[in-house]
């Protein structure tokens, strides 16, 4: 009910604002004034209201700044993560800065030079110096963003250390499973033609590397201050590994392996009694509360980030990163899936 009201009201209030602008033609109109003719008058009105109109505009996006700071993702978990926060805030600040300086030129030279009785706009057709500058300048600062990018990209998916754990994530419509390396560190092969009962992901039996892979379906384990080296395969459709807490992504895709690798820095018990992280769980429990929902505690998440079908929002598993103790603990109470069977 108090929908359909804010509706009539917003209707009403449309109805109020054309009645008034027609008000005011007919007012101007009995004034001796044509209201389909722009006066001096009117062109100053309509610099002023742009010049206002940028005011409301730059003090609503620094009070979304304030209010939203909060909704941002805890710290970077990975060795790798803090450096491309700050690549990511190199980039925003650098965003900010020439937004609020191409808008406030936008809107001021628009107030500046509205139309005046007897002016005329000076014919300007070309600088060669302007030109120059507003082509080498940008080109230049693309080139640092870009080259810090390529940098980037390339420590997560240049060769992994020889001591890294390797775990695959095989992804499928819509769930994640990890099989991890065993003791040899060494996936065993896989082909899509063994796909069948428990073999979901397809594990030659007949490859002795394979034989000690451990395959895990409802969370992913992984130690602090070791380097984890991640293949990636699909089985259906193209899909994305995304771990936001650690600052990855990877497609995965049908037919290949894609690999990329990182190195968590916190663990799950320690980011859980970060303050900032506590304050947004507080903040998501309350909304919880009001709509009969089971508490959240805070996890690392692994996500598929292309829409991939109808389910695509429940594609996820937890990421767990120990301590080395808490996960050699974790893993001996694994079983090698052939063992299993």
């Amino acid at each position: 009910m108090i929908q359909v009201l804010v509706y009539v009201a917003i209707v009403l209030l449309i109805i109020t604002v054309a009645q008034l602008v027609r008000v005011f033609e007919l007012a101007s109109e009995l004034k001796g004034a044509k209201s389909n003719e722009v006066n001096y008058k009117d062109h100053r009105t309509q610099g002023k209201l742009i010049m206002g109109f940028l005011i409301a505009f730059f003090a609503f996006f620094i009070w979304q700044v304030f209010n939203y700071k909060d909704m941002l993702l805890p710290e970077a978990a990975s060795v790798h993560g803090k450096d491309l926060d700050w690549l990511m805030w190199f980039n925003m600040w650098l965003v900010i800065i020439v937004f609020f300086i191409i808008n406030f030129l936008l809107f001021y030279f628009a107030y500046k030079y509205y139309s005046r009785p007897d002016s005329m706009a000076t014919y300007y057709p070309h600088n060669n110096k302007l030109e120059m500058i507003w082509t080498v300048v940008p080109a230049i600062v693309l080139a640092v963003i870009i080259i810090l990018g390529l940098k980037m990209w390339n420590t997560i998916t240049e060769p992994a250390s020889q001591d890294a754990i390797v775990i695959e994530l095989y992804a499928k419509q819509f769930d994640w499973t990890a099989r991890y390396a065993g003791k040899d560190n060494v996936l065993g092969r896989s082909n899509f033609k063994n796909i069948g009962g428990a073999n979901a992901l397809g594990m030659d039996t007949l490859d002795p590397a394979g034989l000690d892979d451990i395959v895990v379906h409802n969370e992913l384990h992984i130690p602090v201050g070791k380097q984890i080296e991640f293949k990636i395969n699909s089985r259906d459709v193209i899909h994305s590994a995304f771990m936001p807490h650690f600052r990855i992504q990877m497609n995965a895709v049908p037919g290949m392996t894609t690999s990329m690798h990182m190195t968590p820095s916190i663990t799950t018990d320690e980011m859980r009694r970060k303050p900032y992280v506590i304050d947004q769980v507080k903040r998501i429990n309350e909304i919880r509360a009001k709509k009969g929902e089971e508490p959240y505690e805070f996890n690392y998440i692994l996500l598929c980030n292309k829409i991939c079908g109808a389910s695509h929002s429940n594609m996820q598993m937890n990421v767990v990163v120990d301590t080395q103790e808490q996960y050699d603990t974790w893993l001996g109470q694994q079983k090698a899936f052939f063992a299993k069977k």
